[in-house]
């Protein structure tokens, strides 16, 4: 080989800084060419080990990048500032964008050309449970995610317009197909992925259950139930225009205390502790703190929910109750009103904002009827022992505790506890009379029952490993990738600094979700190793395709080489769209035949028959 060319060119690298390198470029003296008919020629692979074709930007440095934006979710500025304080490495704003598109590209490809380790190791496992799930933010920006739920891994995610079942098919035969097909299919109650699942299911692996999350069965039922009652108990409130007086009363309570307002709560605080007979407020200024402590007290009532949301929260009838409650407790003070003027005036603004609430006021129906439907809808839930937050997340039980007996016997258990409250609505459903509201609202809890009865059980599951046959359990819910999805919102909400994702969510690629994999040791382990040969790994995906181009192979761009998802645009307004709607050739089009004079059609007559 002799020299073709000598340059020199700049380096980024968090191994060695930024710098300045001279290459020599050899080709073959005697004109050699590969298959695809390109010179045979050779770079300085201490060069192309580290920088990435055609840029001067280091693969550990796009890895970094790449894991602070979509992994740590830092924002464009902390990781250019870290990257010049620390590691000497200057870049734009712009080249951080685009090195964090160009690391989920090259993660892409790094899954794909892993995929046969990836399905060895679930085969190992005996199989797994294929979660599916869909997320977006104001029905835009649709990423349909298929998770490996023992695993927790994501096997793949699809942008896709609108949820539905022609789009979510081809997604499950694409990872059925490369990862092998699953043990089960745990899914939520959608219109669309139901069927979905159920033709995937009846083509690809007959007698693997389809499995209901209980938690949104349990919604499902939850707001068939409760969701008019709560609903009309809302409008009510608002007709009433309570919480805007209540909140009117706090604040002028509020800029009477003044300056004082500190000392007030202390007052406050002492005027509780204090044990006396009767129910006597203060004078001055602790009996006015008081009174807006009450206020305050009503307006509190979201203190009484899990945080759960509704239907496992009902906000509006724990409004109802302490209005109710404050209502009497008004009175029990006016019983030996106040003697101080002040604060005998603003007790009874209190009375007379919380007046139009008592128990025969139209609110009190409404609220009885909830309350009624609540208890049978409670029931449901203590049966299905779905628990309420406790670690931030919606919880079943504590399954990592548990041993595979355990979660066998705790799930036996709740479909006997499931079948008793069945039989038990069906002798309690009145069969006549005047209790109609409640036959409805058992009618609703059966219906559902009988609907998804099926399922709502088969999560154990007799597995074949190379250790012989295991029973393993499949979580009741759905809550794997509900979790993952909000956390994964929380971090494009930390990274982004917006609270509404739509915008974000229609232009994040779908591989933006496997990122989440790298927190995986044994998904690491499996596909790089360790992180720190992250970097190394993407390097030789780049020599591997450099070899393959040169044998003459037609390759796609870096990322993607598969996508099943049929190019269907479902959505009412997509963004590919925008532009050439916006385009002033549109405008113009669309104003020059409105303001011209189009032809007035006339309607056609019906042809009259005729008789000869």
């Amino acid at each position: 080989m002799h020299v073709q060319k000598t340059f020199s060119h700049s380096g980024r690298t968090i191994l060695h800084g930024t710098f300045r390198v001279r290459e020599t470029v050899h080709v073959c003296a005697a004109g050699c060419r590969h298959p695809g008919g390109a010179l045979v020629t050779r770079r300085a692979e201490s060069v192309t080990d580290h920088l990435l074709p055609r840029r001067t930007v280091g693969y550990d440095v796009m890895v970094y990048v790449g894991l602070a934006t979509f992994l740590n979710h830092r924002q464009r500025d902390e990781i250019r500032a870290e990257l010049l304080g620390v590691h000497k490495v200057d870049l734009s704003a712009g080249e951080v964008t685009d090195l964090s598109r160009l690391f989920l590209r090259y993660l892409e490809a790094l899954h794909e050309s892993r995929q046969e380790e990836i399905r060895r190791a679930l085969v190992a496992d005996g199989g797994y449970p294929l979660h599916v799930d869909a997320t977006g933010e104001d029905g835009r920006g649709t990423l349909l995610v298929l998770m490996a739920g023992w695993r927790c891994w994501v096997l793949d995610a699809f942008k896709i317009p609108t949820e539905r079942a022609e789009l979510i098919l081809p997604a499950l035969r694409s990872v059925a197909e490369r990862f092998g097909p699953p043990c089960a299919v745990m899914r939520d109650l959608g219109k669309a992925v139901v069927p979905a699942v159920a033709d995937f299911l009846e083509e690809s692996a007959p007698g693997i259950p389809a499995l209901s999350c209980h938690l949104h069965f349990l919604r499902d039922v939850g707001s068939d139930l409760l969701d008019t009652s709560h609903s009309q108990l809302r409008s009510l409130f608002r007709q009433s225009k309570l919480r805007p007086n209540l909140s009117t009363l706090a604040r002028d309570l509020g800029r009477k205390l003044g300056e004082d307002i500190g000392q007030a709560r202390e007052d406050v605080r002492q005027w509780q502790e204090r044990e006396e007979e009767g129910h006597v407020l203060p004078s001055g200024r602790a009996g006015l703190a008081t009174v807006r402590a009450f206020t305050q007290w009503v307006l509190d009532y979201p203190a009484d929910s899990n945080n759960d949301g509704f239907p496992f929260d009902r906000p509006y009838l724990d409004l109802y109750d302490r209005c109710i409650t404050a209502r009497r407790a008004a009175d029990a003070f006016l019983r030996k009103p106040p003697e101080d003027q002040a604060v005998h005036r603003a007790l009874k603004r209190l009375r007379r904002a919380l007046e139009p609430i008592d128990s025969q006021s139209p609110p009190g129906p409404v609220a009885e009827r909830l309350r009624k439907r609540a208890e049978l809808f409670d029931e449901l839930r203590d049966a299905l022992r779905l628990a309420p937050k406790t670690d931030g997340r919606n919880t079943v039980s504590p399954r990592e505790t548990l041993t595979t007996e355990e979660a066998i016997a705790e799930l036996n258990d709740v479909r006997t506890a499931v079948e008793t409250l069945t039989a038990s609505l069906k002798t309690r459903r009145p069969q006549r009379g005047p209790a109609e509201d409640r036959r409805e609202a058992i009618d609703i809890i059966l219906k559902h029952i009988e609907t998804y009865g099926e399922s709502l059980w088969g999560h154990v599951v007799t597995l074949t490993t190379p250790h012989g046959s295991v029973a393993r359990v499949v979580d009741r819910t759905n809550n794997v990738l509900e979790g993952y999805f909000g956390g994964f919102k929380h971090g494009e909400r930390r990274r982004s600094g917006r609270k509404t994702l739509t915008q974000d969510l229609e232009r994040l690629p779908a591989a933006a979700t496997l990122v989440s994999n790298l927190a995986r040791p044994d998904y690491v382990e499996l596909v790089c190793g360790s992180l720190e040969n992250l970097a190394g790994a993407f390097a030789d995906i780049d020599a591997d395709r450099k070899r393959r181009k040169l044998a003459g192979e037609n390759l796609p761009p870096i990322g993607r080489s598969h996508h099943p998802i049929p190019e269907i645009e479902s959505a009412a307004l997509p963004n590919a769209d925008r532009p050439l709607l916006r385009s002033d050739a549109m405008r113009r089009r669309v104003l020059g035949a409105a303001t011209s004079r189009a032809p007035r059609h006339r309607a056609r007559r019906p042809a009259m028959a005729t008789v000869d």
